[in-house]
């Protein structure tokens, strides 16, 4: 196993597409063979004992190989490089291809669960064989394997795609597991199992291909970004010089290894305009290299009087205060005879205990408290990475 690994990431990155074509092709190779060895063993083994139990999980392999030509081809799609209609890559067609696996999976789910169900109302003699017992068993062991040479894979290239594939293989082993149990409990209790035994394997496929399809889904519809890169992308974001904070980080997924990502960096107002542009410059070029992110960056001046860092401090102080999760940005003073202008953004998660409107008249009130010359003018953010969980 640890050989196919290292033939498949060799020198490269593994986030580069061609590696990942690589450890997609080699993938769909393998298990188009083994499934469609499984397939004509499992036949063999359903026919010779009557059983639709096992014969449902052959054909449940010979979906698996159908699924690997699907994720093979859809790896070989997401290679292809950028063209005049498609400037971000074909990248998404890997999570589409992942998306189709689910889809199999689930079909297959639901023909076993009719079968089965049928067997159960109309129940029929199963005739045991080592034999067969013996092809199971042996099922299961190369179903492992396939596990955790899929999941190596994945969690080399982070695919959803292959994560799909080794849930795939191992909910596989599993009910083979459970078939092979049954087989032999009915052979020497004398119950009949056999349709039971298929209404739980249909249950296990069902149970694996929901969990695929959410997880292909996901990066398709836009989800938010991870909170480790979202760290690292600080970390180097604020390691450089003139840059005060960042904000409003937006990020699009266009496949792995292929995204684009903007924020708005805070600098100070009176910088040389030219050293921070060389600045800005260079992190969305370092950015590129490391994460393979295509940056866009918005510079967003910052007053560091004393008055206007007092300010910022207490409101960002009101703002903890109604819930620690609360960040304040683009905090701005404008001073006039009658009244004084504090303009800023709030960031609050998604699904927060408040409405916008209630953050802002909590704001108010407290801002209100400090001085009643003060007007707060206060937009509402929403973040756009994924919370860290407890």
């Amino acid at each position: 196993m640890n050989a196919f690994l290292r033939f498949c990431i060799g020198d490269g990155a593994p986030q580069a597409p061609e590696t990942r074509q690589r450890c997609g092709t080699l993938s769909g190779a393998v298990g188009i063979g083994l499934n469609l060895l499984l397939f004509l063993g499992k036949l063999f083994a359903g026919i010779a004992t009557a059983s639709i139990a096992v014969t449902a999980d052959a054909f449940n392999n010979l979906s698996d190989a159908a699924s690997s030509v699907v994720t093979l081809v859809g790896f070989r799609l997401a290679g292809q490089k950028a063209d005049e209609e498609h400037p971000f890559g074909h990248g998404r067609m890997e999570y589409l291809a992942g998306l189709v696996v689910a889809m199999l999976i689930l079909l297959v789910g639901v023909e076993l669960g009719q079968s089965s169900l049928d067997k159960i109302v109309h129940p029929e003699p199963v005739a045991f064989s080592p034999l067969s017992a013996g092809i199971l068993a042996v099922s299961v062991a190369v179903k492992l394997w396939m596990f955790f040479f899929n999941r190596g894979l994945s969690r080399q290239i982070q695919s959803a795609a292959l994560a799909a594939t080794a849930a795939d293989s191992l909910s596989d082993a599993a009910a083979t597991s459970i078939l092979l149990a049954g087989l032999l409990a009915g052979q020497f209790l004398r119950l009949p199992l056999d349709g039971w035994l298929g209404l739980g394997v249909a249950l296990f496929i069902l149970r694996t291909g929901w969990g695929a399809a959410k997880d292909t889904a996901d990066p398709l519809l836009g989800r938010p970004m991870d909170r480790a890169l979202a760290e690292d992308i600080d970390r180097i974001v604020l390691g450089h010089q003139y840059i005060l904070g960042i904000h409003d980080l937006v990020y699009h997924d266009y496949g792995p290894g292929r995204a684009m990502m903007s924020f708005h960096a805070e600098v100070p107002a009176d910088a040389n305009l030219l050293e921070i542009h060389d600045v800005i410059d260079h992190i969305e070029r370092e950015l590129k290299a490391k994460h393979h992110i295509e940056t866009c960056i918005h510079m967003d001046p910052v007053v560091q009087d004393e008055r206007t860092a007092a300010l910022r401090t207490q409101v960002l102080d009101i703002a903890r205060g109604i819930d620690p999760s609360l960040t304040v940005h683009d905090f701005r003073v404008t001073a006039g005879p009658i009244h004084t202008n504090l303009l800023f953004d709030v960031v609050v998660p998604y699904g927060f205990r408040l409405s916008d409107g209630e953050v802002r008249a909590a704001l108010t009130a407290g801002i209100k408290a400090l001085s009643d010359r003060y007007f707060p003018m206060i937009q509402v953010d929403h973040s756009y990475v994924e919370e860290q969980k407890p």
